[in-house]
C-alpha cells in the first residue's frame, strides 16, 4: 500500500500495529495505522481488499452526540468491513488497554 501511494503521488503511509483484532462474525483483522489523506487511504485500502482478497476495516465513523458526553463517554467507533472491495457488514469498536475490540458487527 505504501508502494502503491508513493507511486501514485498521494499522501498516505501505513504501519503495523503490532496486534490482532477478533471478530465473531468477520473472523480476525491485523490492526494497522495509517497517517496522510482520508480519501486516499480509503482508495488504497479499499483497491487492496479487492486486489489480495482480503478482509478490511474502514474505521474512524463516529456518531453525533452532544459536547458533554462525547468528552466523558467511552471513545466508540463505527467502521465499514469489505471482502474483496465490496462492503460485507459494519461494526462498533471499542478502545480497551490502548486497542480497539469489536463490540458489536453486523452483516450487510
Amino acid at each position: 500500500m505504501n508502494a502503491q501511494a508513493k507511486k501514485n503521488g498521494q499522501k498516505f503511509e501505513a504501519k503495523l500495529s503490532g496486534y490482532t483484532m477478533q471478530t465473531t462474525k468477520f473472523g480476525n483483522f491485523e490492526m494497522i495505522v495509517w497517517t496522510g489523506d482520508w480519501s486516499a487511504a480509503r482508495s488504497i485500502i479499499q483497491k487492496a481488499s479487492g486486489k489480495m482478497r482480503a478482509k478490511v476495516i474502514e474505521s474512524g465513523y463516529h456518531e453525533k452526540r452532544d459536547l458533554l458526553s462525547a468528552m466523558f463517554g467511552s471513545s466508540s467507533e463505527y467502521g465499514k468491513v469489505y471482502s474483496n472491495g465490496k462492503l460485507v457488514g459494519q461494526i462498533e469498536t471499542v478502545k480497551r488497554s490502548g486497542k480497539w475490540m469489536a463490540k458489536t458487527e453486523s452483516f450487510a
